[in-house]
C-alpha cells in the first residue's frame, strides 16, 4: 500500500542485474541525503504461460516478495545501515512509479537493456519522462568518482537542473561542471556559446565555483564522451526543441550515457530563459 505524503528516495527494482545496480545507487543517495530508502517492486498478474516456473498467484507474489527481500539485504551491505523498506505493489510498473513520484525526493532505476532503440511504451522513459520528482538511471557498478556534469542550453529547463546540480555540488562537496555544446566550429560560435554559459552560470549564484566546458560537436555524442570523466550527468528531460517526452539529447544520454544520469524535474513556471542560445541549444535537452 501507498503511504500518502511519505518522503524519501524510491528505488524501482524488477529481476534484472539493472535493477541491483539502481539498489546501491538507491541506498548511498538515501544516506547522503539523511533519508529513507523504500525499494518498491510494481507487481501484476503473470500472462498464463509467460514463465512456466510460477504455477499460481501465490507463487508468483512470494517470488516478488522474495526479490524485495534480496534487495533490502543488498542496499544493508552497500551502505552504512540506511532505513529502508521493501515494497511489493499491485499494479503496473509505470502506474506505481509516477504515483510514488509525487511525494517521492527522488527515484531511482535500473537502464535495462538499452543497447538498442527505446520503445515508447518502456517502462524507463515514461518514468524518466513524466515523474514529479528527480529520476536517478544507474549505471553499472563503478563506485562514484569525479566531478558532476550539468549540461546546459539556456532553456529555463536547464536552469532548474543547474540549480539542482548547484545543490547537489553542496551537498557531496565535489566539484561541477558546467556544460554546453555548439555544433559549428568558429569564432563567433564559440563567442555565443561561451557567452550563454556566462549568462546561465549568472542566473545561478548559488554555484559553487564551477569548471565552465564548451564543447563542440553534435551535442548528444559530446555529453556521453564527457560523462565518461563524470560521477553522475544531470540535465533535464527536455530542452527547447519542445519534445512532447524526452528532448532528442536526454533521449540519448538516457541509453548511452556512461555513469549515473540524473534527470531533473520540477516546476519551471518561475524560470526565465536565457538569451544568447546557439543554434545548437534547441538539440540540448537539458
Amino acid at each position: 500500500m501507498l503511504t500518502p505524503g511519505s518522503t524519501g528516495v524510491v528505488v524501482g527494482v524488477n529481476r534484472t542485474a539493472a535493477g541491483l545496480a539502481a539498489v546501491r545507487l538507491g541506498a548511498r543517495e538515501a544516506v547522503a541525503r539523511g533519508c529513507a530508502l523504500r525499494i518498491v517492486h510494481a507487481f501484476t498478474w503473470p500472462v498464463p504461460g509467460q514463465n512456466p516456473e510460477i504455477q499460481d498467484y501465490g507463487t508468483a507474489r512470494h517470488a516478488a516478495a522474495r526479490m524485495v527481500e534480496q534487495a533490502v539485504l543488498l542496499a544493508r551491505r552497500t551502505t552504512p545501515a540506511p532505513r529502508v523498506r521493501g515494497l511489493v505493489v499491485d499494479g503496473p510498473a509505470v502506474r506505481v512509479l509516477l504515483q510514488l513520484s509525487r511525494t517521492a525526493r527522488l527515484l531511482v532505476l535500473g537502464e535495462d537493456d538499452l543497447a538498442t532503440r527505446i520503445a515508447p511504451d518502456s517502462v524507463l522513459l515514461q518514468a524518466v519522462s513524466r515523474a514529479r520528482c528527480p529520476v536517478a538511471v544507474a549505471r553499472g557498478v563503478r563506485p562514484p568518482n569525479g566531478p558532476l556534469l550539468a549540461g546546459v542550453d539556456g532553456s529555463a529547463p536547464s536552469l532548474a537542473a543547474l540549480r539542482h546540480a548547484a545543490a547537489e555540488a553542496r551537498r557531496r562537496h565535489v566539484v561541477i561542471e558546467v556544460a554546453h555544446v555548439v555544433e559549428r566550429p568558429g569564432p563567433a560560435a564559440q563567442a555565443r556559446g561561451r557567452g550563454l554559459l556566462d549568462t546561465v552560470v549568472a542566473a545561478v549564484p548559488e554555484l559553487p565555483s564551477p569548471r565552465l566546458l564548451l564543447l563542440t560537436g553534435e551535442p548528444a555524442t559530446e555529453l556521453v564522451r564527457a560523462s565518461r570523466h563524470a560521477r553522475m550527468v544531470i540535465v533535464g528531460p527536455r530542452g527547447a526543441d519542445g519534445s512532447p517526452l524526452l528532448g532528442v539529447v536526454a533521449h540519448e544520454l538516457l541509453r548511452r550515457c556512461v555513469c549515473p544520469t540524473l534527470f531533473v524535474h520540477g516546476t519551471t513556471a518561475d524560470d526565465h530563459t536565457t538569451t544568447g542560445t546557439v543554434p545548437s541549444a534547441g538539440a540540448l535537452a537539458s
